[in-house]
């Protein structure tokens, strides 16, 4: 099942360039954009978790990271994946991206992109506000002209859930391994 989704595309600044096309490169994607709240990591923890969001418990964690980083299971095989970081000034910065769930064997090389109106939503329904950071221009977007549409293609093999993998590939080897030990006897 693929994942739409939309991406802030034409931009502008609240003090430089009027308009401003958010880059894409064909190996990376589009170019992340960040939201950015003057709330605690801890109230924002719970605010994702009364959303349905758990901890992730294996990532590679980003510069800056606090904490761990929290997921949501979307439609099959899709997840949200958000990390907060630290920004100066007391304000947190939430990157958010669209994947393939870290159930299945797949997310290791699976395509990705950053998301930000997901995480938009959610805190407008906390009433919390934010702002859009261009982090490679360094300046709050102030107004979105119009909306790339992201189109993420379920992957062409057939998903794996990699934990019952584990089990039969355990069973398999604890049978060969009795096997085994009770020959050489």
């Amino acid at each position: 099942m693929e994942y739409l989704t939309k991406y802030p595309k034409t931009v502008s600044f609240v003090d430089g360039p009027k308009r401003k096309k958010i880059g894409v490169d064909s190996q990376d994607g589009v170019e992340q954009l960040h939201i950015v709240v003057r709330k605690s990591f801890n109230e924002l923890a719970r605010i994702f978790a009364q959303e349905g969001f758990t901890k992730v418990k294996f990532e590679h964690k980003q510069p800056g990271q606090i904490g761990h980083g929290f997921n949501l299971k979307l439609k099959k095989p899709w997840e949200i994946h958000v990390r907060m970081v630290d920004l100066k000034k007391g304000l947190i910065g939430i990157h958010a991206e669209v994947e393939v769930s870290r159930d299945y064997l797949q997310h290791l090389f699976s395509q990705r992109t950053p998301v930000v109106y997901e995480v938009a939503d959610i805190l407008r329904r906390y009433q919390i506000e934010y702002d859009i950071w261009h982090g490679r221009i360094r300046k709050t977007i102030q107004e979105i002209a119009d909306n790339y549409k992201i189109r993420l293609a379920t992957p062409s093999l057939p998903v794996f859930a990699w934990k019952p993998m584990l089990f039969v590939i355990g069973t398999i080897g604890a049978i060969y391994g009795w096997k085994y030990i009770t020959t050489i006897v």
